[in-house]
């Protein structure tokens, strides 16, 4: 198998010129896969034309990657809980999306999961380095044909909740102090600056010095205190 993705192919139709792309879509229930067909098939259809193929399992997702002089797949769906191919020893959704690599280095992958573990997150984007990373509690149509623009435009798309997930990991690398969540907190609840050392046990200049630290070190541009506080909430240092 030519393990080159192939060129776009596109022709003319009525002046037109629309784009044909192949799309691989790998799910264990039949209406999410019919979901998936429903939304791409909607997406810019006077420009682009989809083949899809479809698989239920591990196994069907095999054979149509490994089938002998097929065309390599443009876009790949993988679902990562799927019943397993153990002659193969292909197991899992990840484990299809290493098979792809293999055979259709540039075909763009998207990743959809129930698992909402931090762990397996970093995991899955360190192994596999998806295009796509979407949690499907999150999936709804209209973010489906979101994501979906987003790959085959060549950029990355991870849902809400990965997102969310990734920021928290980030978080936890930020230390801050007692004094520095004292700030954050009286900020949060409107304490004047010059109430603030009545319930912080330093001198006005350096809660404003610590106000400009953590600015700096949460990225916030802005002068408003309020984006501060916004900002920690969004990284789990204040609750």
């Amino acid at each position: 198998m030519d393990i080159n993705n192939s060129e776009e192919n596109a022709v003319n139709l009525n002046n037109k010129v629309v784009t044909h792309k192949k799309i691989l879509i790998v799910d264990d229930h039949r209406f999410i896969i019919e979901g998936y067909k429903n939304a791409i098939t909607r997406y810019l259809p006077d420009e682009f034309k989809f083949d899809i193929s479809q698989g239920q399992d591990c196994e069907s997702g095999y054979r149509l990657i490994t089938e002998p002089n097929a065309t390599p797949f443009d876009i790949a769906f993988l679902d990562i809980s799927m019943p397993a191919y153990e002659e193969e020893n292909i197991f899992s959704g990840e484990d299809l999306a290493k098979l792809i690599a293999q055979y259709m280095p540039n075909c763009k992958i998207i990743l959809l999961t129930m698992f909402t573990e931090l762990l397996k997150i970093k995991t899955i984007i360190k192994t596999i380095n998806p295009a796509g990373l979407v949690i499907k509690n999150d999936l709804t149509f209209d973010e489906l044909i979101f994501a979906f623009d987003k790959v085959i435009n060549s950029k990355n798309y991870y849902s809400e909740s990965v997102l969310k997930m990734l920021a928290q990991s980030e978080a936890d690398k930020i230390e801050i102090d007692q004094f520095d969540k004292l700030i954050l907190f009286h900020l949060s609840k409107g304490t004047a600056l010059s109430d603030m050392t009545k319930y912080i046990p330093i001198s006005i200049s350096a809660i404003k010095q610590r106000k400009v630290n953590l600015k700096e070190l949460l990225n916030i541009s802005q002068e408003s205190d309020s984006e501060l506080v916004r900002e920690a909430k969004n990284k789990g240092l204040l609750f």
